[in-house]
């Protein structure tokens, strides 16, 4: 049989990208809504009991309303907003975040899909924490640079429509210091508090990439570029979907500059490492679109299906 799906919020750009992956297969039935009832809470209460995997592509309050319309023990909700990721009983919607995280999430029934930015940072300082090279009480900054898709519909028509000389330069956000990714980065990431996080919005579609300095003098004694570099490679070792790159990439130096978009149209996550004798430099990249968003959502959905997991992928 085929597994029933249904995507509430299909008209977003994070359920648009969902309807891509899943209409590559055959193993899968799509369930829709008519246009005229999307926000008819008895049609959606319907379709979301009657798929076995319902994902929530919508703002939180309605996220957290729709979570409520389901009494189906059976359908499994994968959340998209920010609404569940530090809420008890859902489990966090990044198998490579730890060993047991895919055990957790073929048993759970209530998954909440990482932010795009927080999917970047978590993987670069768990392991690292884990392996108690980096302090959970350590202070931490971390920087994001990201096309303008990850702002929605909206800004996507406004930096598309042209016209606007302040869109052609980067544009630094979040600048109360309280960005909705923080609570998962700190939590997921294992870390006493969140980093003081700079996120910036460039002209360009799409990409992502997230970097955390550090200064090896406020790291544990004899902690080293290259042991923070083997605690990552040996943490990623086999995984389908994160890279760990040469330290201090050769190829990235001889440019002269970091690519921010190589991860673009893939579900994958290059990780880097840069450092001088006193200082590294922590690095991470993907497509906001793809891992760090609806490509998430669809490999927790084959994790917890028991199917390959990189199937439509």
């Amino acid at each position: 049989m085929k597994t029933r799906v249904f995507v509430d919020g299909q008209e977003g750009t994070t359920g648009l990208r969902i309807h891509e992956y899943l209409a590559q297969r055959a193993d899968v039935e799509v369930l829709r809504i008519d246009a005229d009832k999307r926000k008819d809470a008895g049609e959606r209460a319907r379709l979301l009991n009657a798929a076995d995997v319902a994902f929530l592509c919508l703002p939180d309050a309605a996220a957290k309303e729709a979570a409520a319309l389901v009494t189906n023990p059976d359908t499994c909700l994968i959340d998209a907003s920010t609404a569940h990721r530090t809420a008890p009983g859902w489990v966090f919607g990044l198998p490579e975040l730890a060993p047991q995280q895919r055990e957790a999430l073929r048993a759970t029934k209530r998954i909440a899909n990482p932010g795009c930015h927080a999917s970047a940072f978590i993987l670069l300082l768990r392991p690292l924490v884990d392996a108690g090279l980096v302090p959970a009480d350590l202070p931490l900054s971390a920087t994001s640079i990201t096309g303008f898709s990850g702002g929605g519909k909206k800004m996507i028509e406004q930096y598309e429509a042209g016209g606007d000389t302040r869109l052609q330069s980067p544009r630094p956000y979040a600048l109360k210091l309280a960005h909705k990714h923080l609570p998962e980065m700190a939590a997921h990431g294992k870390l006493a508090s969140p980093p003081v996080f700079v996120p910036i919005v460039s002209n360009f579609y799409k990409g992502l990439s997230v970097s955390v300095p550090l200064h090896l003098s406020q790291l544990p004694a004899g902690v080293t570029p290259t042991k923070l570099h083997a605690a990552l490679t040996q943490r990623y070792a086999g995984e389908r979907f994160v890279r760990v790159m040469p330290l201090s990439d050769p190829a990235t130096l001889e440019d002269g500059f970091f690519d921010v978009q190589a991860c673009n149209d893939t579900n994958r996550v290059d990780i880097f490492v840069f450092a001088s004798d006193t200082q590294a430099l922590l690095m991470s990249r993907l497509d906001n679109l793809g891992k760090g968003a609806s490509g998430a959502a669809v490999q927790s959905m084959n994790v917890h299906l028991g199917v390959d997991e990189g199937l439509g992928l």
